[in-house]
């Protein structure tokens, strides 16, 4: 883990709030995942930043030297932050779109819809684990349009000038070996699932794990998680049967791997799209929503097990900009 500019947010926001509780609502996390991100902060700098007590955060004489210098850096970054920003919008050609997705079924529907309202664009993607690092991306200007995803409670933050357009909050479901005994079965309970090892993605940058951890905790069990893998790695893991874990319900099955509802929907995963509000994008948008969330809905089609889920769970996962009759046109 390296130092970065959010963490000194992250710092300077736990100082201002005077508490862990009031920093975590102000920064959109749960107490335990600032707490766990605190510990990883502290570790990295090498000693203790707040000393932590019933009457809130107090900083350290080692916490108030880290402050001061980032209380004197990050006004420098914001600035950079907001000029090139500026600068780079000014430069920007309705010739070219640069394209960003987190791992989700919409990277595909979303490049298709760009090429079709911009035909002579220059269109290029490119992937990347955590939402917060393409939505800074996008703010910056290095970035003309992105897909996005968060959790409940877990809310992206809004920016400057981005259009953040929630599409659909899907449910989260189980991943398992074909082998594996809850396999065989229609729906799992989160607290059978809790009894297997589990395979996770990495703590930091994207908080799909922290959110998985909470709900789990909430139920009161909290898998062990000896494996820390995403993507490929995460599903050779699965196949190989060391591991069971978590998926968005459009997972394309693989041979090898099940997926399997989560009994009473516990968990649940919000696909956003998010463009600049003066980009090239910002005239096409309505088209594009609907380009996109039919492309979704196809995706859903082709997801057997999530197919399945929707014809018994009508209403739960509702598309507003799929067409003129919202959810009704699939």
């Amino acid at each position: 883990m390296e130092l970065e500019v959010r963490h000194l947010r992250v710092l300077c926001t736990i100082a201002e709030a005077g508490s862990l509780t009031r920093a975590a609502a102000a920064l959109s996390m749960t107490q335990p995942g600032l707490s766990t991100q605190l510990r990883r902060i502290e570790t990295m700098l090498g000693g203790a930043l707040f000393d932590r007590g019933r009457s809130g955060a107090t900083p350290t004489a080692f916490g108030e030297l880290v402050l001061a210098r980032a209380h004197a850096v990050l006004p420098g970054i914001d600035a950079l932050l907001s000029d090139t920003a500026c600068a780079a919008r000014r430069l920007a050609s309705p010739d070219r779109v640069r394209v960003g997705s987190v791992g989700a079924p919409l990277i595909g529907h979303l490049l298709l819809a760009v090429r079709k309202f911009l035909p002579a664009a220059e269109v290029t993607s490119r992937c990347h684990y955590s939402p917060v690092a393409l939505l800074d991306d996008l703010t910056a200007g290095r970035l003309e349009a992105a897909v996005l995803g968060d959790h409940p409670e877990q809310a992206l933050p809004p920016r400057d000038g981005v259009i953040l357009t929630p599409l659909v909050t899907e449910p989260v479901f189980a991943l398992l070996p074909s082998a594996h005994p809850l396999a065989g079965q229609e729906a799992v309970r989160l607290d059978e699932l809790a009894d297997h090892d589990w395979a996770m993605p990495r703590p930091d940058g994207d908080r799909t794990r922290e959110y998985w951890s909470s709900v789990c905790t909430a139920a009161g069990r909290r898998p062990s998680a000896p494996h820390e893998a995403e993507g490929r790695q995460l599903v050779e893991l699965v196949r190989a049967g060391l591991a069971v874990s978590l998926c968005q319900a459009t997972f394309s099955q693989t041979p090898g791997v099940t997926v399997r509802p989560l009994a009473g929907n516990p968990l649940w995963y919000r696909h956003v799209l998010a463009w600049h509000r003066d980009g090239p994008l910002a005239p096409h948008g309505d088209d594009i929503l609907r380009a996109v969330a039919a492309g979704y809905l196809a995706t859903c089609a082709a997801s057997p097990v999530y197919a399945a889920w929707r014809l018994h769970h009508p209403g739960m996962a509702q598309l507003p900009h799929a067409g003129p009759h919202g959810l009704g046109s699939d």
